[in-house]
């Protein structure tokens, strides 16, 4: 039996830990058109790499470095970008 961990290597933005990086592969279906728009004019596009960086103390904000910018997200919003999990 072959274990594919694909799957795997997919989780939400939210959830990577501090330092880890992802490509964007996709938005959740739950988001709204507005929220995608506003993250795609932000530079939140398909095939970019983004690494998280720090997490506010209470867990909200989150700051990540996506195309040598810093930029900051709520978790709720991070919630709707689905990333691959880089090795």
């Amino acid at each position: 039996m072959v274990n594919d961990n694909n799957q795997d290597s997919i989780r939400t933005l939210d959830k990577l830990n501090n330092g880890e990086e992802g490509t964007i592969v996709s938005y959740s279906n739950e988001g709204d058109s507005e929220l995608k728009r506003h993250l795609l004019g932000m530079g939140f596009v398909t095939g970019s790499k983004i690494t998280l960086d720090k997490v506010a103390p209470l867990g909200d904000p989150i700051k990540f470095i996506l195309k040598g910018y810093s930029i900051c997200l709520r978790k709720n919003e991070a919630k709707n970008i689905k990333v691959k999990v880089s090795n």
